[in-house]
């Protein structure tokens, strides 16, 4: 339904952005001239609907006056068709940034859209594309992406994205790219201090004022220091460019925010402090530099106008484990960034925030050490982090005593506290209603947070290999603070949607810094596997991942070597045996290893390890493209090599594979499926 124009002025201002309105056609009137170096930044557009999108722009001015830029929106990028014009307020109030929603346009349409200032300096033209219609019926095509440290690698990824859409046909181009987090690092590397990592140098970012230090990380405590790293990143050229040519729609992860902060506690790789301060800064940063349909608390049509909160412990919870504490309430509510986009008659698009409103890490009580043992590296017995994951729900009320792993036993640290919720209470139940009630065809949770099971089965190890053994018939957790180990959290959910006969569910998400790709089921063997829809982890655009660390500080001589890497001989790269033991198993793993003979280390698979996944490469980057339509999803994994330095080629240089993953939409009570497809490149140990 198109909204009318009073409906569009009220939008206008509960998100906090001035307004255009499209109309009369005409050619453009304003002495524009492209001046890159006064608009820094660039330009951006966010959040598109069927007759609306919002526009964004810095200009920086060195004096403290309020400066008036003009707006124009055409059907053409020369702007002899302009359809909308309107002023645009920059103040350094909002550090020189502008949003405007610009609405009257017509549904699934190219606009061009261009900034100039009262001197005639112009900003570069920018390109963006609103909404189909909810009942129209053409696919819907979008990419996906998430975690973009330029602090350690360039942003090829994008380049190759952008490469590859201006020569695709035009009903087959990207509608939107969606941007799943960790758009910026708020932990800064300095290169005088560490000059590499891994294989990979450490680029000058952003030197951060009045921040913070945990060791050679440093962070920012105030807004001018989340500012400077927004800033810092939008330096980048392929970011530029994709953010030009594409409506991003966008939702943080933990580093637009603070790297293990939860709610409003800032957690830098230490054991945290109160952040209600940080919170509100890092909140009103995000709403500066990314144009969004999220309202600024203070309703101008200028200024984020934060809230004034002090950092103060958060010792009172509520039933469901938010911090009750006043400051924090106010910083965690400062901004909402979870809300849904309908797209065609294909997508319904419901985003969730992951960090805002989460439970304290039900994993992190010191005692828990004694469980497991540092010589299975990392790996936590899975039957205790279903207890812990629980708390005093688990088993229908009655959780154990005692947590125990072989003969290592100690008391239950979560016993009396609620279950973990990543979503929290009041949103949980929005995402649940949102969920029941869409009627697209394909219903589509993008969240930052992966949601497949990661574990492997230690239970397999031949005796002798570890001095302690693995209990026989338990699993091994390999990774926890996301969905695959929210067990009680993500049963919920999934539980709804098999109970509603909800067809077309699938989750995309990232942060893992690794492609995945399977199922949707609440328990694994040997509980009761029962799909109910798909899974996507997208890997990192650059942020180095599990599988590199992995290749650097593993040390040979360890005795599981061979689970995570398989050492060839001269000297050569050794292979990502990680990949298949988490897709196979530890026998498949260690037949590889001694004879790199892939048939026979996959026929050595582990059927009840995980039925849920088709595909897992953990060294991965790059990016992925859905493509929506009436009857079937289809996911591209679009595969890079690792991206240590900025490509001069005009394709962001080599493919290391391109996979699709393929489902048709299945009635209720069936199962989802997947089907697999290499177009391009080898992509390993991954299948």
């Amino acid at each position: 339904m198109m909204l009318s124009r009073r409906d569009f002025i009220r939008t206008a201002s509960v998100l906090g952005a001035s307004l255009a309105w499209g109309g009369r056609v005409r050619a453009s009137r304003i002495p524009w001239q492209e001046r890159r170096q006064w608009f820094p930044e660039g330009v951006a557009s966010g959040d598109p609907d069927p007759d609306s999108v919002i526009l964004w722009t810095r200009r920086p001015f060195t004096d403290a006056k309020r400066h008036m830029l003009t707006v124009e929106v055409a059907e053409d990028e020369g702007f002899r068709r302009v359809v909308a014009q309107a002023a645009a307020p920059v103040t350094a109030a909002a550090d020189w940034t502008t949003r405007v929603l610009v609405g009257g346009l017509e549904p699934a349409h190219v606009y061009w859209y261009r900034f100039t200032d009262a001197e005639g300096n112009g900003s570069r033209i920018g390109r963006t594309i609103t909404a189909p219609d909810a009942d129209d019926p053409r696919p819907a095509n979008f990419a996906f992406v998430s975690c973009q440290s330029v602090n350690e690698g360039k942003l090829n990824a994008y380049r190759r994205m952008t490469f590859e859409d201006q020569r695709t046909k035009p009903q087959d181009q990207l509608g939107f790219v969606l941007h799943l987090g960790d758009f910026v690092y708020e932990v800064v590397e300095y290169p005088e201090e560490v000059p590499n990592r891994y294989d990979r140098t450490v680029y000058e970012v952003v030197r951060i004022p009045e921040g913070g230090r945990n060791g050679t990380l440093h962070y920012p405590l105030t807004v001018d220091g989340y500012r400077a790293i927004y800033r810092a990143y939008l330096a980048d050229p392929d970011l530029q460019d994709a953010r030009a040519r594409w409506p991003f729609v966008a939702m943080w992860d933990n580093h637009e925010f603070s790297w293990q902060g939860w709610q409003s506690v800032v957690k830098p790789g230490d054991g945290g402090r109160p952040g209600q301060s940080v919170k509100v800064a890092a909140n009103q940063a995000w709403f500066e530099y990314l144009p969004a349909r999220v309202a600024p608390p203070s309703g101008s049509l200028e200024a984020f106008g934060p809230p004034e909160v002090k950092n103060v412990p958060i010792d009172q919870w509520d039933e469901n484990g938010l911090g009750v504490e006043p400051n924090n309430l106010t910083a965690i509510h400062s901004l909402k960034g979870y809300r849904s986009f309908r797209y065609g008659r294909h997508l319904d698009l419901i985003l969730t925030d992951q960090h805002s409103y989460r439970s304290a890490d039900p994993f992190s009580d010191p005692t828990l050490d004694k469980l497991g043992g540092e010589e299975f590296l990392g790996m936590f017995p899975e039957d205790a982090m279903q207890v812990l994951d629980g708390g005093r729900a688990f088993n229908g009320g009655n959780p154990p005593s005692e947590v125990s792993f072989g003969d290592a036993r100690v008391p239950n640290p979560r016993r009396s506290a609620p279950p973990q919720t990543i979503l929290g209470a009041a949103q949980k139940a929005w995402f649940k209603d949102r969920l029941r009630h869409s009627t697209a065809t394909w219903k589509i949770w993008g969240n930052s947070q992966g949601a497949p099971d990661f574990r492997a089965d230690p239970q397999n190890l031949p005796p002798g290999l570890t001095k302690q053994s693995w209990p026989k018939n338990t699993y091994a957790s390999l990774s926890s603070g996301d969905y695959g180990t929210a067990y009680l959290e993500r049963g919920e959910i999934y539980s709804l949607v098999r109970d509603a006969k909800i067809t077309g569910f699938a989750i995309v998400s990232g942060d893992r810094h690794s492609f995945w790709a399977g199922v949707a089921s609440a328990a694994l063997p040997p509980g009761e596997f029962d799909p109910v829809g798909l899974i996507f982890v997208g890997a990192s655009l650059s942020s180095p991942g599990t599988m590199e660390a992995y290749e650097h500080k593993l040390p040979k001589a360890h005795a599981l070597r061979s689970l995570f890497l398989a050492d060839r001989p001269a000297g050569a790269k050794p292979d990502w045996t990680y990949d298949m033991l988490v897709k196979h198993g530890v026998r498949s793993c260690l037949e590889y290893a001694k004879t790199f003979d892939l048939d026979r280390a996959r026929a050595l698979s582990n059927p009840t390890l995980s039925p849920h996944l088709q595909f897992v490469d953990l060294g991965g980057h790059g990016y992925a493209t859905v493509r929506l339509t009436a009857d079937e999803m289809r996911t591209e994994f679009v595969c890079i090599p690792r991206p240590v330095t900025r490509s001069e080629r005009t394709d962001g240089g080599p493919l290391r594979y391109r996979v699709v993953h393929s489902a048709k939409l299945w009635a209720p009570g069936e199962r989802p499926r997947l089907a697999q497809q290499i177009l391009e490149g080898d992509p390993g140990l991954s299948i």
